[in-house]
């Protein structure tokens, strides 16, 4: 499983908000273009981009930016984050 779960903080939902973004936490060996391959199949939405880091505890993060088609908020309710 590529995708752990997604990231629900203050700032996730600022982001989700101003830059139609989410933010899941991703297996370590994850490339961009399966969390991409993974975000579009299990959920079935488009994405334009995907960044990715390592926070101080160890975790991978995917910022997912979503297209302009699909809100990010829709994607939220859905998956229980609002």
């Amino acid at each position: 499983m590529i995708i752990k779960y997604p990231l629900a903080t203050e700032k996730t939902i600022r982001l989700m908000e101003s830059d139609n973004s989410l933010i899941f936490i991703v297996e370590r060996s994850a490339t961009k273009k399966q969390v991409k391959e993974a975000v579009e199949s299990l959920y079935k939405v488009k994405v334009a981009r995907v960044n990715t880091t390592i926070d101080p505890k160890g975790r991978k993060k995917a910022y997912v930016k979503l297209s302009d088609e699909t809100p990010a908020i829709d994607l939220a309710t859905q998956l229980g984050i609002m």
